[in-house]
């Protein structure tokens, strides 16, 4: 049944059930919701039974909005709520959301802007219309979220267009006939970098991922231009596992080339990737390189993001569902889950996953209420890839900088701004504060404070420990007075020529650019300082060519002798390692079928998919590139 017939019928059975004092103005599909608009929301909130009912009638998950006609306007909203809200909640911020008719208030204590029992909430919600939600303020203002915050509100009318047309177009309905499921590999197989995957039923197409290889001289992007992808407007959705570049960097390009649909991700990926896209564009203009896309492209991959928590399911083609489950890997990684047809079939993709506890957050999910597939990451999956415990990891680190820091030399740290910054720096405070290493200033050079601040922006997905010691005790290891940020290149410089000694965390991970470059040039030649990788370093970049033993590089029409102590702390990695990989497929509830594994040097996803089939008898493969698999 076309969208449009769909939606008449939808609105007479609405209509049917819903009381005549009851006024509805408009009845929408607004990508997977089905939204009722009325000029009586209050009514509607009093027979909370209402919308339960019509849910399980219709099988769709239906929002009731406020009509725009009953919303005061956003001046007069924001100067209600200033005078609502208690002097001592200490409120911080208030964004609109138009396109959702709704207002999020941060105040530094929640309970009180929420009155007993939600009192002061109803409140709220009569004076204004608006629907409000109260959330703790971060202790950190990140400017991206701030700035993707102002943005969504500027486009909200473009915003909802992009819904409802969205919302028609998931509606289509599916087609007669044999129903098959398969994937693609776009990139990201036998190799790290440029992570891509089409998985495709006959009545639709979904990308996982659309990542760049950061290590490639000429930054290797997926194959894209293969005809099952083209043209790029037949693809219903893009799925985000987590917003590293080698997974995100090139969605924006999509959009320059004629994509113009969702890209579904979690909320703090979504603030994450724009950051690191956002860089990625200032490095290629400083090397002079041609970028693959612009801004522009940054801001509608904005306007077209839906994001999604952990646990939540929405419909994102026609046959197929989605559900995002905690990877462990980094903020808002996730390990994509996808419900195909009426229970055909589940297959999921890790990403990038952690099985294991770390400073940061719990370990990778393992249960699934279906699955069939697994396509699973192998950066660490050969047989000799062990990884000592986090807790190994702090104390190698601890020696390494106290023998540094004890000589007078310097400890640099070349880290990802997302996740190993945050880990190290939980770490080097830990160790500070417990007096185990000599106190000593730390510098945050690069993208590490404002990625610290998205951190503190969702507390929510960091791990039960972290939350409680931020909540709590009142602690927040993220933001101790002993990190000092370095914002400008006098500063820099400053800190390069200082004689005393200092640790300094600055990005890239890899040594492939960034202020860490820096830093390097300035420090290799001495021998009472150290350089610790705590990351992966991929074949071909600087890091894995000076963490080989290379005792000179060179850099720009410089070489450079390397005689400064060289160190590598394995057990900081957001990766799983050869025993993680394994313990997690052992306890995946249910067992999957059949694994496709990816992510990793030829020789690891061989030695992995050969491992799991020998030991668990699971039926497994490690596809090139430009293979397909299908499932059913």
């Amino acid at each position: 049944m076309p969208a449009e017939d769909l939606l008449n019928k939808i609105e007479e059975e609405i209509k049917a059930v819903i009381p005549a004092d009851i006024r509805i103005t408009d009845i929408e599909f607004e990508g997977a919701e089905l939204v009722i608009y009325t000029k009586d929301p209050e009514k509607f909130a009093e027979k909370s039974d209402l919308v339960k009912q019509l849910a399980k009638k219709l099988q769709k998950r239906i929002v009731v909005r406020a009509d725009p006609s009953v919303l005061e306007s956003i001046e007069e909203a924001e100067k209600k709520i200033k005078e609502l809200i208690p002097e001592e909640a200490k409120l911080v911020n208030i964004y609109f959301e138009p396109d959702v008719g709704e207002v999020t208030i941060e105040v530094e204590k929640p309970g009180v802007a929420i009155g007993k029992k939600g009192a002061l909430l109803n409140e709220i919600r009569k004076a204004i219309g608006w629907a409000p939600k109260v959330i703790r303020a971060p202790p950190m203002p990140s400017k991206t979220v701030q700035d993707i915050r102002k943005y969504l509100r500027m486009v909200a009318e473009e915003r909802i267009n992009f819904l409802r047309k969205l919302g028609r177009r998931l509606h289509r309905g599916t087609s007669e006939g044999e129903k098959w499921i398969r994937i693609t590999s776009l990139g990201g197989y036998r190799e790290v970098g440029r992570s891509c995957t089409l998985l495709s039923t006959p009545d639709s197409k979904i990308l996982i991922d659309c990542g760049i290889d950061v290590s490639s001289p000429d930054n290797g992007s997926p194959y894209l231009h293969m005809p099952e992808v083209l043209p790029l407007d037949s693809i219903d959705g893009v799925v985000v596992t987590h917003a590293h570049l080698d997974h995100c960097g090139l969605v924006p390009m999509l959009f320059k080339y004629g994509y113009d649909g969702p890209v579904y991700t979690t909320y703090p990926t979504r603030d994450v990737m724009v950051l690191l896209q956002m860089d990625y564009l200032r490095v290629c203009a400083d090397e002079a390189k041609k970028p693959p896309y612009s801004s522009e492209h940054i801001r509608k991959e904005i306007t077209n993001t839906i994001p999604l928590n952990y646990g939540d399911t929405t419909d994102i083609a026609p046959d197929i569902r989605l559900t995002m489950h905690r990877a462990g890997h980094i903020l808002g990684s996730a390990i994509c889950h996808f419900h195909i047809g009426d229970g055909l079939f589940n297959i999921a993709f890790s990403g990038d996953i952690k099985y294991e506890k770390t400073w940061l957050f719990s370990a990778a999910a393992t249960h699934f209420p279906r699955l069939e597939a697994l396509v699973l990451e192998a950066t660490y999956g050969g047989k000799n890839d062990i990884q000592p415990s986090r807790k190994k990891a702090t104390e190698q680190l601890k020696e390494i900088v106290k023998k540094t820091l004890e000589s007078k030399g310097k400890v640099l740290v070349p880290v990802f701004a997302i996740g190993r910054s945050q880990e190290v720096m939980i770490v080097l405070e830990h160790l500070m504060k417990e007096k185990e290493i000599p106190e000593a200033p730390i510098y945050l050079d690069g993208m590490i404070w404002e990625a610290t601040a998205i951190h503190t922006v969702y507390p929510e997905y960091l791990n039960a420990d972290l939350r409680k010691k931020i909540f709590q005790e009142g602690e927040n290891p993220l933001m101790s007075e002993i990190f000092e940020r370095v914002d400008s290149y006098d500063k820099r410089r400053e800190i390069i020529d200082d004689k005393d000694p200092c640790i300094v965390l600055a990005t890239s991970g890899m040594l492939n650019g960034g202020p860490v470059m820096e830093y390097f040039k300035a420090w290799a030649e001495g021998e009472r300082n150290t350089l610790v990788f705590v990351g992966y370093q991929a074949e071909g970049t600087l890091g894995r060519k000076i963490q080989k033993g290379w005792k000179e590089v060179v850099i720009g029409d410089k070489v450079i002798k390397i005689e400064m102590n060289i160190e590598t702390c394995e057990g900081f990695s957001g990766h799983s390692d050869r025993n993680q990989l394994m313990n997690y497929v052992r306890n995946l509830t249910p067992k999957p079928k059949k694994i496709v594994v990816n992510h990793g040097e030829e020789s690891k996803c061989l030695d992995l998919a050969a491992s799991i089939h020998k030991k668990y008898g699971i039926s497994t493969l490690a596809i090139r590139n430009l293979e397909t698999v299908r499932f059913r």
